[in-house]
């Protein structure tokens, strides 16, 4: 299959080099020229729980147009990188071609779709990777737990199942899944507990849930976001989303979130699609959302200094 990689940074960088790897025809894409010309001379290293491979096959540049018609686009960038991403695959994408964004957080389909149909268009959700970058052209990752594919509209389909098994051969344990939104929902509400509330005060996973008061602070996002899904009708599969949170964070205490490395790095974050979102649905659903409210309001403030 011909692949393009849209946005190789940790993420991106994992699934490039494991899609090559297994001799997948692989297009990296992005603006970071250090790791394009790292992966063009060195080829790319991937390291972590997959094993220790460089991968040299994979064609690194800067413009999606560069790669032309591939069979599918995935879309790896932060979530604010979504739009312009669609943008730039819309108009050299053949009818037949499959986009699929794998994203924390809410909006990435709606993103989407303001530049293309949303009819060729799969969402997916990345778990239990803790990925980041050694330097230009070589990528970590700590684990690799599941990846979730599903079609943006639902159900299964013949090339979902195609999709689906491209990554399983590439060594992922990867998996369709009829409602993927049902799926992001409940990825989102890790991501809500976690992610803000750990940049706030500047801790690792374990250490916010071992502080009584920064946990009840991450629980009440949790609450309001999961008040919010309710609302909306989402079918979660669990009726304690505390509970559900509190297992997820078990198994990674002494991760950071993507959102308190993008501070450490002094970097602007995911906030508005992560912590950030759950005010928007709230005002639209007559939720009240003070925890998220507050913590959106500190984490944008301290990122006013990063520019």
């Amino acid at each position: 299959m011909k692949i393009a990689v849209v946005g190789t940074g940790a993420m991106g960088s994992v699934y490039a080099g494991l899609l090559a790897d297994a001799g997948n025809e692989v297009w990296a894409i992005d603006t970071w020229t250090e790791h394009l010309d790292a992966i063009a001379r060195d080829g790319l290293r991937v390291e972590g729980a997959s094993g220790d491979r460089t991968v040299s096959t994979i064609k690194a540049v800067r413009d999606v147009a560069e790669a032309g018609q591939c069979d599918l686009y995935i879309i790896a960038t932060k979530a604010t990188g979504v739009g312009p991403a669609a943008e730039a695959i819309a108009p050299v994408m053949g009818p037949d071609s499959l986009v699929l964004t794998i994203q924390n957080g809410l909006g990435s389909g709606e993103r989407i779709a303001r530049f293309m149909p949303t009819g060729n268009v799969l969402l997916g959700v990345a778990d239990g990777f803790g990925a980041s970058m050694k330097g230009p052209g070589h990528a970590h990752h700590n684990a690799m737990k599941l990846i979730r594919l599903g079609e943006m509209n639902g159900g299964l389909t013949d090339r979902l199942s195609r999709v689906e098994a491209v990554w399983q051969q590439a060594g992922f344990n990867a998996k369709a899944f009829e409602d993927i939104n049902q799926l992001i929902w409940e990825k989102f509400l890790c991501n809500v507990t976690f992610s803000a509330p750990c940049s706030v005060f500047d801790c690792v996973i374990g250490e916010l849930m071992g502080n009584p008061a920064w946990w009840e602070i991450a629980t009440g996002c949790t609450k309001e976001a999961y008040a919010c899904g309710m609302a909306m009708q989402i079918n979660f599969s669990f009726d304690d989303p505390v509970a559900y949170v509190t297992a997820f964070g078990a198994n990674m205490p002494n991760a950071r979130p993507s959102m308190l490395l993008d501070h450490m790095a002094r970097r602007p974050s995911e906030i508005d699609a992560i912590n950030g979102m759950v005010p928007v649905l709230g005002r639209q659903l007559g939720i009240a959302t003070p925890y998220n409210d507050t913590l959106s309001a500190i984490v944008r403030r301290r990122e006013e200094a990063f520019t």
